[in-house]
C-alpha cells in the first residue's frame, strides 16, 4: 500500500520573515509556523511549530552580516534534519561572506567555501541562491545549487523605461561579464570603471573606460554596501557628459552612511531587489524576487527543469 508524499513546507528565518511571506503566498501554501526561544546571554533556539517528516523543506534566510542570520539557517537545517525532513532545500536569496571566495593575500580565509561546507554539514540537500558574487562559489558545493540570475526581474523593468542611447556600465572589471550580459539583451553600449582600492570599502582612484557622452547609463553590478563605488561611478560619468545615471544592484546590503550617499549623489534611481530588507528611500526602487524563487521552487518540488527562468 502506496503511501501519499507530505506537502511541502516553507519557512523563514527572522531576517527574510516578509519575502518569505511573499515567496509563500506565490507558492500557494501558508507559511510554516517557527518560534525562536532566546537565552540572555544571546543564544537562541529555532523551533519548528508542525511536523516535517517526510516533507520537502524549503528554509529562507539571506546570510547578510551580522553572523546570527546565518547561524540561524544554519540551526534551522539541523532541527530540520533531526526532526525527519525528506529534503531539505536552503534558500539564500543573498548568500553572504561571497566575497571572500578566494585567498587574495596571504594567511586569510576562503569564507564562502567555509559557508558552503558549513551548510551542508549541517544537513542542506540542495541551495537555491540568486546572483552569487562569484560564480565558481557554486563549485564549493558537493549538493545542487539553483543559481538564478536577477536579471530575471530586472530586465522588463529597465526595457519599460525606453531609454534612448542607453550604456550599459560596470562599476568595476570584476562585473563587466554580468555588464555584457545585460548590454546582449538590451542591444546597448558597455562602459566599464577601473577602479584602485586604498582597502575594503575605501577607493583611492577610479578611471572610465568608455564614451558616456549624451548616454542614459544604467551601472550593473550584485550587491551595493557603502554605495561608495556606485556614486562615484555615477557623479564620474555626469561630469563626463552622461544624461543620466541609473543603478541595478540585486543585494542592497547598504551599510555605514550608504542611504546618505544615495541621497547626494547624482544618480537618479537605484534599483535593487528584496533580497535583503530595505528602508524607504526616494531614490531607491525595490523589485520583488519573490515569484521568481516561488516558481523555481515548484518546479523543484515538482522535478521539473528550471533553464526556462535563466536569463543570463
Amino acid at each position: 500500500m502506496s503511501t501519499a508524499v507530505p506537502e511541502p513546507k516553507i519557512f523563514a528565518c527572522k531576517q527574510s520573515e516578509a519575502l518569505a511571506q511573499d515567496i509563500a503566498d506565490a507558492f500557494g501554501i501558508p507559511l510554516g509556523k517557527v518560534i525562536t526561544s532566546h537565552y540572555s546571554d544571546g543564544e537562541f533556539q529555532p523551533s519548528f511549530e508542525e511536523s516535517v517528516r517526510g516533507s520537502r523543506v524549503f528554509l529562507i534566510g539571506s546570510t547578510f552580516p551580522n553572523s546570527d542570520h546565518l547561524m540561524e539557517l544554519l540551526l534551522m537545517i539541523d532541527a530540520a534534519k533531526r526532526a525527519s525532513a525528506r529534503h531539505i532545500t536552503a534558500v539564500l536569496p543573498y548568500f553572504g561572506w561571497a566575497r571572500q571566495d578566494r585567498k587574495d593575500k596571504p594567511r586569510v580565509p576562503i569564507a564562502a567555501k567555509l559557508v558552503a561546507k558549513m551548510l551542508e554539514t549541517a544537513g542542506a540537500t540542495r541551495i537555491i541562491t540568486m546572483d552569487l558574487h562569484a560564480d565558481q562559489i557554486q563549485g564549493f558545493f558537493e549538493k545542487p545549487v539553483d543559481h538564478l540570475f536577477a536579471s530575471t526581474i530586472f530586465l522588463p523593468y529597465l526595457r519599460s523605461l525606453n531609454l534612448e542611447n542607453l550604456t550599459i556600465a560596470s562599476p568595476d572589471m570584476g562585473g563587466s561579464k554580468r555588464a555584457y550580459a545585460y548590454s546582449k539583451f538590451l542591444e546597448s553600449d558597455v562602459v566599464i570603471c577601473y577602479k584602485q582600492r586604498e582597502k575594503a570599502n575605501v577607493i583611492s582612484h577610479m578611471e572610465l573606460i568608455g564614451d558616456v557622452k549624451g548616454k542614459n547609463v544604467v551601472l550593473v553590478d550584485d550587491m551595493v554596501d557603502t554605495a561608495g563605488t556606485l556614486t562615484t561611478a555615477a557623479d564620474l560619468m555626469m561630469e563626463r557628459g552622461a544624461l543620466s545615471v541609473r543603478a541595478v544592484c540585486t543585494h542592497p546590503l547598504l551599510s555605514g552612511n550608504a542611504y546618505e550617499r544615495i541621497e547626494k549623489s547624482q544618480m537618479l534611481e537605484l534599483i535593487v531587489s528584496d533580497s535583503i530588507p530595505t528602508k524607504p528611500s526616494k531614490k531607491i526602487r525595490v523589485i520583488s524576487c519573490a515569484k521568481l524563487f516561488a516558481d523555481v521552487m515548484l518546479s523543484v518540488n515538482a522535478n521539473k527543469s528550471i533553464s526556462g527562468k535563466f536569463l543570463m
